[in-house]
């Protein structure tokens, strides 16, 4: 019997301001209503929080400024209904209101076993493999996905070597 796999998604952002400031205020309050939404939506499995209720106290890079998402999917579709389908998309549309322009690789897809979560070190490795390869069963993209089957059990999530990296993957890797 073939492994089930659900699709992890990473996505990256710097901010404008600090959470609680003036130019992140629109943001910050649609921020429990997009969390929402995401955990009653079709085909959610998990995604990444603090006992805040979300993620926005974690600092991934050595760059302050650079939030990050990460959430668990049962599959491609039902991610891709989510981001683009419903009001999430609205966020969206707003996000240069929030967000710098992100130069370089700022979101990652990748097949996992399910009942795998993965970690930030995990999500910043894809990212990393990402810019560094372009899209492979290992790390793609919305526009060039690779379906659960093409993840050999060599691109599996706690098989791949761990990377020793605190810039944005938009930085050259050193």
């Amino acid at each position: 019997m073939a492994e089930t796999l659900q699709l992890a998604q990473v996505n990256i952002g710097r901010v404008k301001g600090p959470p609680d400031s003036p130019v992140m205020a629109g943001f910050m309050a649609r921020l429990d209503e997009i969390n929402a939404l995401a955990e009653r939506s079709p085909g959610f499995v998990w995604r990444l929080s603090t006992p805040a209720g979300n993620a926005t106290d974690l600092r991934p890079y050595d760059d302050d400024s650079i939030l990050i998402n990460m959430s668990v999917w049962e599959s491609l579709e039902a991610l891709r209904a989510y981001v683009f389908e419903s009001s999430h998309v609205e966020l969206l549309r707003q996000r240069r209101e929030w967000f710098e322009k992100f130069e370089g690789v700022y979101a990652a897809l990748w097949w996992v076993p399910a009942g795998h979560r993965p970690s930030i070190e995990e999500a910043k490795q894809r990212l990393a493999h990402l810019a560094a390869n372009g899209p492979t069963p290992y790390a793609f993209t919305f526009k060039d996905p690779f379906p659960a089957g093409a993840a050999q059990p060599a691109d599996r999530a706690d098989s791949e070597p761990r990377m020793r990296r605190s810039s944005p993957p938009d930085s050259p890797v050193v």
